[in-house]
């Protein structure tokens, strides 16, 4: 019999770098990384069915009536989730599968599955998540505020929850990278 699969759960606040960490961790792990599904329109070089499934409000709603999902949220406007098919095949065939995905997701896939390992990805301070999210440009300044508003919010329900196994500050992208693959190996028995 083929030995279960291992969820590893990467989330934090919008910014802090989870996506950044999660190309560079899937890789060198052999991980399986969930693509999520999202409302939101494309950002400038994001691909279809690699960086989400960019579908429609009507479809997320399809897939929600479904019972497609593992968990989805509505943040700032726009629906995300995680279809639950892949992360299911992903774990009857013994592979790890990684979720890249914020707070509140999180601590609905905990609801599910509170074995899986659960990262909490942090920012090294608030001016520098304050930069990042500046860099992407695709907010103004009230948006901005919001969005720094809700990564506070976040981080204190994340660490108030006891849900995270660990948490990893992202300083220097390279470090965080090599923190996140040394918890992954520890815990998944196929990396």
């Amino acid at each position: 019999m083929t030995p279960a699969g291992r969820l590893i759960v990467l989330s934090g606040p919008s910014g802090v770098g989870k996506t950044s960490i999660v190309k560079e961790v899937v890789p060198r792990t052999g991980a399986i990384y969930s693509v999520s599904a999202t409302t939101r329109p494309p950002r400038a070089g994001e691909v279809d069915g690699r960086d989400y499934h960019f579908v429609d409000r009507k479809r997320f709603e399809q897939m929600i009536a479904g019972g497609d999902l593992l968990e989805w949220a509505e943040v700032f406007g726009r629906l995300y989730g995680t279809p639950a098919g892949p992360v299911g095949a992903a774990l009857e065939s013994g592979r790890t599968i990684v979720l890249d995905i914020d707070v509140q997701g999180a601590l609905a896939v905990h609801r599910k599955m509170p074995q899986a390992t659960f990262i909490l990805i942090l920012p090294p301070c608030r001016e520098e998540l304050r930069r990042r999210l500046g860099l992407r440009g695709s907010e103004d300044a009230a948006a901005l505020a919001r969005r720094l508003a809700a990564a506070r919010k976040e981080i204190s329900t994340a660490r108030q929850s006891g849900v995270y196994n660990h948490e990893v500050v992202n300083d220097r992208l390279e470090e965080a990278v090599q923190r996140v693959v040394a918890i992954i190996r520890k815990e998944s028995p196929d990396t």
